[in-house]
């Protein structure tokens, strides 16, 4: 038999094997193999994750065609010694190359938070623990220590200004940690050279900003009016008179459900209490608002010193510069409570 008949015929035999062996391993790589359960299914891997748990919860939450032969694609990949943390949403077919490679490259869904009327830090961990991978006791436990944002100029009481409201997002294996730095960001961005330039002009730092604003945003149902009950409020500063804000009394109570303040309300012994203490209270009453910030940056000037509730509830106040008229204002409101019999 000549050498050119012996190579047809090896090449006859091995280009076929080397054929069906290609189709073989191109199925395993990347055919349709894995499938979410249902519309998608969404794997948590957390941040001290191994592989092993890695792939127990791949098992466990997608429907796989050949749980070894996914295994024997991410070893190939290298995945024992790439995982990475992260929530990642699966909402279609894919195959073990693909999800093998989502996994290895951390390419996770973001997590979308919406925050706003937040009053309290403990109101803020709860609102945010839990679809991070941060519960809300470890959330407590960062802002409980000072020494976690001290030395960027708040304490306790004030480190709540910087979480302006919004939507954000964020990835699953956030930290307390990182979630504080990456709002201390979103805050330094607002805080921009000309907001520090107004603030300046005021009188007031951004601190000083966040905890008028905090309480214009409580009194005010109408945006539109902001601007105006941040004016009676720098008036009364400027003045030396106290800022006498009802929602401070419900943040010194604890109780943001009372509709009415009463005259033993007003006798609350705490640094919250606007009718007791003059000036601002040491730290805002709740997650100030753009929209009160800006208010307070370009507060309207006028010469008003009291506000009272119209009494035909639109939402609106009546504007007075003298405590007479303020009181006639005030006894209308109070009228219309009584005749709503609204005692508390």
């Amino acid at each position: 038999m000549s050498r050119r008949r012996v190579i047809l015929i090896v090449l006859s035999l091995f280009v076929p094997a080397v054929f069906f062996t290609a189709v073989i391993l191109y199925g395993r790589l990347y055919s349709p193999s894995v499938f979410p359960v249902g519309d998608e299914s969404v794997l948590l891997i957390p941040e001290e994750a191994g592989y092993e748990q890695a792939m127990d919860t791949i098992e466990a939450n997608l429907e796989i065609k050949n749980l070894k032969v996914l295994k024997w694609v991410a070893e190939k990949k290298k995945y024992p010694v790439l995982v990475k943390p992260g929530k990642y949403v699966i909402n279609k077919a894919l195959s073990n190359n693909d999800l093998i490679n989502l996994l290895r490259g951390g390419r996770q869904t973001p997590v979308r938070i919406t925050f706003n009327n937040i009053r309290t830090l403990n109101e803020l961990a709860g609102k945010i623990g839990g679809q991070i991978e941060a519960d809300s006791a470890e959330i407590m436990a960062f802002f409980s220590d000072p020494e976690n944002y001290s030395g960027d100029g708040f304490r306790p009481e004030t480190v709540i200004s910087v979480f302006l409201p919004d939507t954000y997002e964020f990835y699953w294996n956030t930290s307390a940690r990182k979630l504080y730095v990456r709002m201390l960001r979103e805050y330094n961005r607002y805080w921009n050279r000309d907001r520090i330039k107004k603030s300046e002009e005021i009188g007031l730092s951004p601190v000083e900003v966040s905890t008028l604003a905090s309480i214009v945003d409580e009194e005010a149902l109408k945006n539109d009016e902001k601007p105006r009950i941040a004016g009676v409020y720098m008036n009364r500063l400027r003045s030396g008179m106290p800022l006498q804000a009802d929602p401070t009394i419900k943040f010194a109570i604890n109780n943001f459900n009372v509709n009415r303040i009463l005259y033993r309300h007003l006798e609350t012994d705490s640094p919250y209490n606007t009718y007791k203490y003059a000036g601002l209270p040491p730290g805002p009453i709740a997650c100030p608002s753009i929209n009160g910030l800006e208010a307070v940056l370009n507060a309207e000037k006028h010469d008003y010193l009291y506000f009272a509730a119209r009494p035909d509830f639109s939402g609106y106040h009546n504007f007075s510069r003298t405590l007479s008229e303020h009181n006639m204002n005030a006894r209308r409101y109070q009228n219309e409570l009584n005749r709503r019999r609204i005692y508390r």
